[in-house]
């Protein structure tokens, strides 16, 4: 049994779903259900039930998951001692980015790490905020960039990116319509929308019942650029996350939340990680991580580290 297999036995008590586990730490739905399975062989215990919902712990995995985090949290800070000990960070540093991040912060993030450290391996992983969010508590993730969650993130510790505010778009046509202000007259329009369990989709879906606002055909498209081409063709009225000109053939029919926060976030117990410390420095432009070793330089990364920053 190796640390993978705990990581992945955590996270898929914490999901309750093999499917959302391979997402958040980026394995293949066979990998995650061989980890499983080789566990239970292994360990001659039953971990899970299959139920309609997905995978429930059972009451012997309730017990090993106390043991399994633990483990996890120990195996952290040894790297982090260690770190500490060779006085120069090398390994494997995992930031999730949701689609949504500002792509010009990501992309300095991993511009400075590559340069400043070559010798430090960086992996971006994107995905939904919620997805960031799991991988960051699981410990898949070190740091992750994600939309401020409605629930409580005492466990985390932030440093805000950016603000931005939603916006209803639609063709000039609808923006003639709905100069009475009742968003029900274009209740017939087909509403272009963020998938419903994503940060946009929950925004939304509380800006539409504040408003009694219910229309008949909606269409969930997770890509704002595909939104946008869709509003401007006057197909329908969208979701945008940005002021959309005029110019463009959109036009702003409502502002659906003034603030949205891009927060970088990690856990407060890692506050002391020396790899998490350069990343707040790095984000603060502060002097607070250690002094970069400047070993030779390897090439080939950084059109693989920044490529997939949208």
């Amino acid at each position: 049994m190796d640390i993978n297999q705990l990581r992945t036995f955590v996270t898929v008590v914490r999901e309750g779903s093999i499917t959302r586990a391979s997402e958040i730490l980026c394995r293949s739905q066979p990998a995650i259900s061989a980890h499983i399975k080789s566990m239970e062989d292994s360990l001659e215990v039953k971990l899970f039930e299959r139920n309609s919902r997905g995978m429930s712990v059972t009451r012997s995995g309730s017990r090993l998951l106390v043991v399994a985090e633990k483990l996890l949290e120990q195996h952290q800070r040894f790297l982090e001692e260690a770190s500490r000990v060779r006085g120069s960070l090398t390994g494997e540093l995992r930031i999730g980015a949701a689609r949504c991040s500002c792509r010009d912060t990501v992309r300095r993030l991993l511009t400075e790490l590559y340069s400043r450290f070559p010798e430090l391996e960086v992996k971006l992983d994107r995905g939904p905020s919620a997805s960031v969010l799991s991988g960051i508590r699981n410990g898949y993730l070190d740091a992750g960039f994600y939309v401020e969650p409605e629930e409580e993130q005492s466990d985390l510790t932030a440093i805000e990116i950016t603000r931005f505010s939603v916006y209803l778009a639609g063709a000039p046509q609808y923006a003639e319509r709905l100069r009475g202000g009742d968003l029900n007259v274009l209740q017939d329009v087909p509403c272009i929308c963020p998938p419903d369990q994503s940060c946009y989709g929950r925004i939304t879906d509380r800006f539409f019942a504040e408003h009694d606002f219910h229309p008949r055909r909606i269409i969930h498209v997770d890509d704002e650029a595909v939104t946008r081409k869709l509003i401007a063709d006057g197909i329908g009225i969208g979701v945008v996350h940005a002021a959309a000109q005029p110019e463009n053939g959109i036009s702003v029919l409502s502002e659906v939340r003034q603030s949205v926060r891009i927060l970088c976030g990690y856990l407060v117990e890692r506050a002391n990680d020396p790899v998490v410390g350069v990343i707040r420095s790095i984000l603060n432009g502060g002097d607070d991580a250690p002094a970069p070793v400047r070993p030779k330089p390897k090439f080939g990364k950084l059109s693989t580290l920044v490529g997939g920053v949208r």
